[in-house]
């Protein structure tokens, strides 16, 4: 598991509302989404979203990450940014 494709995937689920947007916002299947958010909570052991038949919502563990993965893969969109042009 990439952790920062498992983050971008949560931080997608959770602004997209839903596991099938965030799976077209990303260009992936939702089988794969929802794969990468179950790894990424198995290796943090700890629940991160609540998910019913018609929705999913963060838990509170879950806005604590989504506050600080949305920081970190910011973060990491600009450096890859500005030392792409570099090149």
């Amino acid at each position: 598991m990439d952790r920062f494709d498992a983050m971008r995937a949560f931080v997608r689920v959770v602004d997209a509302g839903s596991y099938t947007q965030a799976a077209r916002l990303l260009g992936l299947h939702k089988a794969t989404v929802s794969q990468q958010i179950q790894q990424l909570e198995d290796r943090l052991g700890v629940r991160l979203l609540t998910r019913t038949t018609r929705s999913v919502a963060p838990t509170a563990e879950g806005l604590a990450y989504y506050a600080q993965a949305g920081a970190i893969l910011q973060q990491v969109d600009v450096a890859a940014w500005r030392y792409s042009d570099a090149e």
